[in-house]
Order: structure tokens, then sequence, then C-alpha cells
């Protein structure tokens, strides 16, 4: 007569009840949470509020850089956006958060890099 190894079939039954309470088994999840918040989440926020103090303590007179790449000195403060003055007598208007940084200075906003043909 043959016989059969049933091991295998008892290992993949169903845990005994009761095997566990609840909280221990969120404790991945919280981890997990956890983890996404404090590398994710939180240097966001912060590079996020340094953008915000940035473009705020701007001034008439800043020489500054567009995420676009384009250089001049602020002629004028808007509510949301800049004058930039480029060249003599060349002055344009643009977005108050397409401020990238000022002149010869590590950029505060990094640039798009959108390549979307």
């Amino acid at each position: 007569m043959m016989r059969y190894d049933v091991s295998p079939v008892l290992a993949m039954a169903a845990p005994p009840a009761g095997g566990g309470s609840a909280w221990l088994q969120l404790i991945p999840f919280v981890l997990v949470l956890a983890i996404f918040y404090f590398i994710i989440l939180l240097p966001m926020k912060r590079k996020q509020q340094k953008v915000q103090a940035f473009l705020g303590a701007l001034k008439v007179g800043d020489r500054v850089v567009t995420t676009g790449g384009i250089h001049g000195q602020i002629t004028r403060l808007g509510e949301q956006t800049v004058q930039l003055q480029i060249a003599d007598k060349v002055r344009i208007e643009i977005a108050r958060a397409a401020i990238g940084g000022y002149q010869g200075q590590e950029p505060v906003v990094e640039p798009s890099t959108n390549t979307s043909a």
C-alpha cells in the first residue's frame, strides 16, 4: 500500500483561531505609513515652506533667474506676478512662482524637466 505525505496539505491550512490581536496586525501598516511620512511627505513639506519663504521675501532690485532660465532684475512686484527687466527698456511680466532663485546662487525652485514631445 502507498503512503502519502499529508504535511504539505496541513501546512496550507488556515492559522488557528485567536492567532494574534488586531493591534498586532496593524503594526506593519502603521510602520509603512510612518516611513512614507518621514521619507516623502516631510521633506516635500519643508521644501515647499522654503520656496514660499523665498517668494515672500522677494523685493524690487533683486537679481533673479526664472525656472525657464531668464535672468533679470525685479522692477515691480504684484500679488501673483513679477515684472523683470531683462535688458535696457525690456521688461516682462511673469508669474511669481516662475522665479527659481537668485542669480549666482543655487536655485530654490527646481526647474521642471518636462520632456514630452
